[in-house]
């Protein structure tokens, strides 16, 4: 990979929002829906599994169980990565691991290899390619980049309602190897995705000297210094906290639609209804999220969408009807396609385009804990009780905390703007690099001239409007 143009995103380059970067979104997009659907698609195939391995269904709800835990637990080792090689050649690297999963899968004689091959090999596959989507996304669009997540994140559902039904037709037409094997084909597209990430690069006239300075400046894989940001520590604080409730809802559902006598066909119907909501809450809140009073108010914005789906959970634990079902799907999908879509965008807003790569991996790691631990002891909870109330109303207290933690600690803890360390180191890099050329004196006053003006640009540009405002914790 030594002769790939690395994409490091030099701080002078200005976000086209729009171009290219609607090819980008497209290849955001169809990331997302296969790194959020994928991991519940393939539960379609569990029956034939354990009619095949005679094991039981907590033995195929492993499968799911890390795909999601490599999505998430990965993160460190992507943004590595992207920071090593660039977002393009992780992508397609990605998709190739994604796709030799399924593909192994498919001649799997044990339910141990399907673990690591469908498993940890399509999960670390489609981490690599989920990853860096995001952070290209967020190169690409800067005044639209709030409606361009909320798009990209509509991939979820979209992909969700298509790969289930898909995924029975296959496995009806060719059995669960067959099936494995044509959706081993379809992760495929991720490659054609990575290849749509073309790098940005700076204006001619302002090339050598980007080049110089990143000589100068050492090449950080991860980069720790963002836990110096209070912004950053608290949304990931806020984030674990959500995610250990976020997710329960939806898989107790149709259990407990099953539970108060609902035929089948009517229970499973409801996630059709959330899934169906959800494409459509997306986009509008990504829209609402761009509009001008909002985007500075961003972080409560997103806070409000916690709490919002929290308290809607509290108050589906009170439906005892599939009427009441049916309501609480409806509610639950707008406030959870809200925090879907604006769950990224805050914490782009929050570190800002340079530190994202290394941001998003930490976050994820930090949610793969949570994400592992929310539904079992949420199960826990059900075969202690055997009342799906207490489920729904712990999942609300965790969502509804989480949003506690947001909104406060941004409002108490970040009293004004902090300094913006990387761009003090990038002005002394500058710095040297001018005072260690011999020139004459008219030239150090060019120079020092277009310094000033790169700096003012690296102001104004690095992260839009949201950069003025002080409650973004930018």
């Amino acid at each position: 990979m030594g002769a790939v143009v690395i994409d490091d995103n030099p701080s002078t380059v200005k976000a086209p929002d729009g171009g290219w970067g609607w090819a980008v979104l497209f290849g955001c997009f169809v990331i997302t829906g296969f790194s959020y659907a994928f991991p519940k698609a393939v539960s379609v195939f569990f029956k034939e599994l354990i009619r095949e391995f005679g094991i039981g269904y907590s033995d195929t709800a492993w499968i799911s169980s890390i795909l999601l835990a490599m999505l998430y637990g990965t993160g460190p080792l992507c943004s590595i990565c992207v920071n090593r090689f660039g977002c393009r050649p992780v992508m397609m690297v990605g998709g190739l691991f994604a796709s030799l999963g399924m593909v192994c899968a498919s001649f799997c004689t044990s339910i141990i290899t399907i673990y690591l091959t469908a498993g940890v090999l399509t999960g670390l596959g489609l981490s690599l390619n989920f990853q860096p989507s995001l952070i290209m996304l967020n190169r690409y669009f800067d005044k639209r980049r709030p409606l361009a997540n909320g798009l990209a994140a509509a991939g979820s559902p979209v992909f969700l309602c298509a790969l289930s039904p898909l995924g029975q037709i296959l496995q009806y037409e060719f059995g669960w190897r067959g099936g494995f094997l044509v959706l081993g084909g379809l992760l495929l597209n991720c490659c054609v995705c990575g290849a749509l990430m073309r790098p940005l690069e700076p204006p001619k006239n302002e090339k050598e000297e980007t080049k110089q300075v990143k000589q100068n400046k050492p090449k950080k894989l991860l980069d720790f210094t963002v836990f110096k940001d209070r912004g950053f520590v608290i949304y990931t604080l806020a984030a674990s906290i959500m995610v250990l409730g976020l997710f329960v809802p939806p898989v107790f559902v149709v259990s407990y639609a099953k539970d108060i006598g609902t035929p089948d066909t009517k229970a499973a119907f409801l996630l059709s209804i959330l899934g169906f909501i959800d494409i459509f809450a997306r986009p509008t809140c990504g829209i609402l999220a761009g509009l001008k009073w909002v985007r500075p108010r961003c972080v409560y914005f997103f806070g409000f969408a916690m709490i919002f789906n929290g308290f809607t959970d509290l108050m589906g634990s009170m439906a005892d009807t599939y009427g009441g079902l049916v309501v609480f799907c409806i509610f639950f999908g707008i406030s959870y396609g809200m925090v879907g879509a604006l769950q990224f965008e805050v914490l782009m807003a929050i570190v800002g385009t340079q530190k994202f790569s290394s941001a998003i991996g930490l976050v994820l790691m930090a949610e793969a804990i949570a994400v592992l631990i929310g539904p079992p002891s949420a199960g826990k909870i059900l075969d202690a009780t055997g009342r799906y109330m207490f489920v729904f109303i712990i999942a609300g207290v965790e969502v509804v905390t989480s949003a506690l933690v947001l909104t406060s600690g941004n409002f108490f803890c970040i009293k004004k703007k902090p300094d913006e360390p990387h761009c003090k180191e990038e002005v002394a890099e500058i710095g040297m690099i001018i005072k260690s050329e011999d020139q004459a004196p008219e030239n150090k006053k060019e120079e020092s001239a277009e310094v000033e003006e790169f700096l003012k640009q690296e102001e104004k540009d690095k992260n839009g409007e949201v950069v003025t405002n002080p409650e973004t914790c930018v």
